[in-house]
């Protein structure tokens, strides 16, 4: 779990008692003053003051300097320590990450270096592996072979439309997210010093045509045909009761397939009939609460009356510790000739809120997890 500056001021102070700055400047005697967590302030014989920073990890020691008092105050030193402990959190080492960070400071850097040093460095913020990887995925595929090996100094627009061009008829999905994701190694590179101008990367400034291609929404069935289908899937026996209930729980919840695939008991309360989904596991990254009808109560204590020792899943897939795949969902629609999507059940209770139910549309897109204005997610 990532600790932010200001978890770890309230985690250390109640750990160990911590500096103040007066204590700091009254600081004489040679010797290192505890400001906890690993930090130190050192005096040396000659009255100089310097900053340490001691981390231990797998029985290891290492120490970083953080710069002298003169030029890094007690605040910016707990800044730049909590900066390194972030990195441990995140499987990076410090020492690794500074020599890769002063070898591109220290160069011009091409495209393709700059965009892996924003890949690094962005990576611990986004939410899951998939994310990251499919980043840097559209980067090599689309941008790399083209400009890869140009200076990102020198990068122009010209050169952005000529990368996005090739794709922005024929994929414009990917042609969007892929001029995104330039913009935003574009933007590091000059936050970082690399690149002095600011491009302009909207549709109109690069005289890009307009895409006619109409957005694919994820394919739904009808709400009429909901309850003969889950009729027919139970009694096709055509998958595990798992990977029926599973699916038979995301239609009657509306979440999101990784929602349901993910849930632990823990999220579960089944004497409130609710479910509290946290806001790490959802996409807009806030709580979500969905109040459980009579049937997904069964549904969850038929899955409990299954519990492994060895998993807190509700859902466990046939790996130990694993949850049921995408993969299982998606083999019972074909054995079943379905042409549709586990996401479009979300579609199919929205046009049943709309045309069966006077709720108003907040209440729908709430059930949805849906900031009001946004109706696709």
């Amino acid at each position: 779990m990532l600790l932010g500056a200001h978890l770890w001021d309230k985690v250390l102070s109640r750990a160990e008692k911590r500096l103040s700055a007066k204590e700091v400047l009254a600081a004489k005697k040679p010797g290192r003053y505890a400001d906890g967590g690993g930090l130190y302030l050192i005096v040396g014989d000659n009255q100089n003051k310097r900053w340490v920073l001691r981390i231990q990890v797998d029985g290891r020691r290492r120490d970083f300097g953080l710069g002298s008092l003169r030029k890094v105050s007690l605040a910016i030193a707990r800044e730049k320590a909590n900066e390194l402990r972030t990195q441990y959190l995140n499987g990076l080492d410090p020492v690794i990450e500074r020599k890769k960070l002063s070898r591109i400071k220290n160069s011009n850097p091409t495209f393709e270096e700059a965009a892996r040093a924003f890949h690094a460095e962005s990576k611990p913020t986004w939410k899951n592996a998939k994310h990251a990887a499919q980043v840097l995925a559209t980067l090599a595929t689309y941008a790399f072979p083209q400009i890869g090996q140009f200076p990102v100094r020198e990068i122009t627009e010209a050169q952005v439309r000529s990368v996005l061009i090739a794709i922005w008829l024929d994929k414009p999905e990917t042609a969007r997210r892929l001029r995104q994701r330039l913009g935003a190694v574009l933007d590091w590179a000059r936050a970082n010093g690399y690149k002095d101008t600011v491009l302009d990367l909207r549709t109109r400034s690069l005289a890009l045509p307009r895409q006619t291609k109409a957005v694919e929404h994820h394919r739904a069935m009808p709400y009429a045909e909901v309850p003969s289908f889950i009729a027919a899937m139970n009694a096709s026996q055509s998958s595990s009761i798992t990977i029926q209930l599973a699916l038979e729980f995301v239609i009657l919840t509306a979440a999101r397939l990784g929602e349901v695939r993910g849930c632990v008991w823990a999220e579960m309360d089944l004497h409130k009939c609710l479910w509290v989904i946290p806001a790490e596991r959802m996409k807009a990254a806030r709580e979500h609460r969905i109040p459980l009808s009579d049937r997904a109560v069964t549904i969850l204590q038929v899955m409990a009356s299954h519990k492994s020792n060895h998993s807190d899943l509700v859902f466990p897939g046939s790996k130990p510790g694993r949850p049921i795949s995408d993969m299982a969902i998606t083999m019972l629609y074909r054995r079943l000739e379905l042409d549709v999507t586990t996401h479009g059940f979300r579609s199919t209770f929205r046009d049943w809120c709309a045309e069966q139910t006077s709720f108003p549309r907040e209440v729908a897109e709430a059930a949805l997890a849906h900031q009001i204005g946004n109706w696709h997610g």
